[in-house]
């Protein structure tokens, strides 16, 4: 801790001689100080490169810029920076240049996905809505590669009205998830806005905000965010540590403060060669996840972005960290691993596996330890045969909400939520006259 300290504040000093610590927690200041060329990373880290790998690095942040905040920074240990995990995600590396045949500029197919600006409208009840061109930092792994580099800028109210009017059109939508960019990244005012807009939607259900501010600049959440945040429940905030060492006192502080105002935390990890590509790597980072109080969400295998090759794993190195998870650790500390299909076609899930073999009687299982196992099929499971005619259905299909239990007697007396506060027994000649 000591020694983090001493480097933030040589960083700090580095970056504007009349710095001091205390503006070091000041977001505004951390983005305003950005570390965007490698003269100036060299300077504040004492890393040195040679004139070649200095070469290779200019044509990589030509194409690909470098923006790290100086929090972010700090994290890197100089002495072994080839193998470090903060500095393989915010650095550049000259292997960004190379592009595989089979990478895309846009694998997701976002953009094609987009029926208006901003909006992305992949699966049947949700939408991605870009409501930020402006990150943090630059993720060398970022699968919305071929933005980096664009125009930092914010869509005007004119353009996010164009998105808000889509899902207000389509009853079908019932989550939205805000994206970027950072959704972060805007102001508390603008958030407010956006998040009214669509909170004032009545189709809409859950709102969900991506953000990686808690890993990198986690002096963002502040508590003017976060009560903002909490005026619009429920929404939902995904956060992206990818490593152990992401987790800092101070981001633990932005989880305790997102967490404290009823926000529910999810984390999306993206498996990355280098980086966490470890079965002890992830189990800790999951463990200190939820410790945290947030619920690891997904595991993504490495997008087929353009430049991202040396960030791939084979599928099978996160079947073998799955196989690491399940079992053998708290099932809500379990992301599900997942790849993205290239061409738009969504999130599938990869699992290891643990289905035999069947037939029409039994079913054959493994468990995580090795054990073959059997489940017996029932005998006389009459199918639901579902024809769409709901109104025939056997099944009871009143879906709203039950009535809640209701107090019966002498509890109903000494029940806080019941205002009964006499109980008259049938046939009492006295009440019988007043009824007269």
């Amino acid at each position: 801790m000591v020694i983090y300290e001493e480097k933030q504040r040589r960083i700090a000093e580095g970056l504007d001689c009349g710095a001091k610590l205390s503006q070091w927690k000041d977001w505004r200041w951390q983005l305003a100080h950005s570390i965007r060329d490698i003269p100036t990373f060299e300077r504040l880290t004492g890393i040195s490169f040679d004139s070649e790998t200095r070469l290779q690095l200019e044509k990589t942040v030509a194409k690909f810029p470098i923006s790290i905040t100086p929090y972010y920074l700090s994290l890197i240990e100089t002495a072994d920076y080839r193998n470090d995990p903060i500095y393989k995600q915010a650095f550049p590396d000259p292997g960004e240049l190379t592009v595989q045949q089979w990478e895309m500029s846009d694998p997701l197919a976002e953009e094609t996905d987009s029926p208006v600006p901003g909006i992305t409208h992949r699966y049947p009840d949700r939408v991605l809505f870009h409501i930020s061109n402006l990150c943090a930092m630059y993720c060398r792994h970022c699968t919305r590669k071929r933005k980096v580099g664009d125009i930092d800028c914010i869509p005007g109210r004119d353009e996010l009205t164009k998105g808000i009017d889509y899902i207000r059109s389509h009853p079908e939508v019932r989550d939205v998830l805000l994206s970027g960019g950072d959704p972060f990244l805007l102001s508390d005012e603008y958030l407010d806005w956006i998040l009214g807009e669509i909170r004032g939607i009545p189709h809409v259900e859950v709102v969900r905000i991506g953000t990686r501010t808690p890993v990198v600049m986690p002096f963002r959440i502040t508590g003017g965010l976060t009560e903002v945040i909490r005026k619009y429940h429920p929404v939902w905030v995904n956060t992206h540590f990818n490593h152990p060492r992401e987790l800092t006192p101070s981001a633990m502080e932005a989880l305790r403060k997102l967490a404290d105002a009823g926000i529910p935390l999810g984390n999306q990890t993206v498996l990355l060669a280098g980086v966490n590509d470890c079965p002890r790597i992830i189990k800790k980072l999951v463990h200190k996840l939820v410790q945290n109080r947030v619920r690891p969400y997904y595991l993504y295998q490495c997008d087929l972005s353009e430049g991202l090759s040396h960030f791939r794993t084979p599928v099978g190195k996160g079947i073998e960290i799955m196989e690491s998870l399940i079992g053998h650790t708290s099932g809500f500390a379990v992301p599900t691993y997942v790849i993205d299909a290239p061409g738009g076609g969504g999130k599938i899930p990869v699992l290891p596996n643990y289905l035999l073999s069947w037939s029409v009687h039994k079913v054959v299982l493994r468990n995580f330890e090795g054990v073959i196992t059997t489940y017996t099929e029932p005998k006389h499971y009459q199918n639901t045969f579902c024809d769409n005619n709901c109104q025939d259905c056997h099944l009871q299909l009143k879906l709203e909400n039950a009535d809640e239990f209701k107090a019966v007697g002498i509890e109903s007396l000494l029940s806080d939520s019941d205002e009964t506060n006499t109980l008259i027994p049938q046939n009492i000649p006295r009440i019988e006259r007043r009824e007269r």
